[in-house]
């Protein structure tokens, strides 16, 4: 007698086993990372469900989300089951979770080490494909006034305009500046020509009573101050 095929779809699975019925149930941290993503998908194929899909996904970023996060639409649609409707959904999630963490700290109330500043600007920097330069403007008081994009650039470098960073410096009424750009190869050693736009833009904020407090190398993970290894 032949075998009936085995279902893969989450209507035929025990209550327990249905991701969004188990969210309802037991609450949203009851659930894996494939279970939740799971549900972004919705279903899997005939021969996959989307929890296993998941799986398999999160499974070739070394179920690290911040990787997931990183995919583009296009390297999403190269797993089989996942079109471009699923992968526009996997991706939008992912970037809203990103942004929620930028908004957490930006509660923070003043600068008090190098790793506040990195916590403030790694979502906005750390899993970028590109390098920008960012700067925090600060007031007497540490508390941050503006953060601003100065500049984008490819793989390679970005452009710096100091005179760019003196205007918007007082017209802000910033005593304090934060330098930061990330290194999307991940390596956190400052270059020759890192050292050389800080001391160009700390040269330039001396004569005007504004100090450079810090510049930061900012990967996905980890970060380098400048001022910590006494490089300002």
């Amino acid at each position: 007698m032949q075998e009936k095929p085995v279902s893969f779809s989450i209507k035929h699975w025990a209550d327990d086993d249905k991701p969004r019925e188990k969210l309802l149930n037991k609450g949203r941290s009851a659930l894996s990372d494939a279970e939740l993503i799971a549900i972004l998908i919705g279903s899997g194929s005939r021969s996959e469900s989307a929890v296993e899909l998941s799986k398999r996904i999160l499974s070739s970023v070394d179920n690290n989300l911040n990787e997931l996060g990183r995919l583009s639409i296009k390297q999403l649609m190269q797993f089989k089951g996942i079109g471009e409707a699923k992968a526009v959904t996997i991706a939008g999630a992912l970037e809203i979770g990103r942004r929620r963490r930028g908004e957490e700290f930006l509660k923070v109330d003043k600068i008090t080490s190098s790793k506040t500043a990195f916590e403030i600007l790694q979502p906005i920097m750390g899993e970028l494909e590109h390098e920008e330069f960012w700067i925090l403007y600060l007031n007497n008081s540490n508390k941050v006034l503006q953060k601003s994009q100065l500049s984008k650039g490819g793989i390679t470098g970005t452009l710096v305009d100091v005179r760019i960073i003196m205007k918007q410096t007082l017209e802000l009424g910033a005593v304090g500046l934060i330098l930061a750009h990330n290194h999307p190869s991940g390596t956190l050693k400052p270059s020759k020509a890192d050292k050389e736009i800080t001391q160009k833009i700390k040269r330039a904020s001396e004569s005007l009573d504004i100090k450079v407090l810090d510049h930061l190398i900012i990967t996905q993970k980890d970060y380098f101050s400048f001022a910590d290894n006494h490089l300002l």
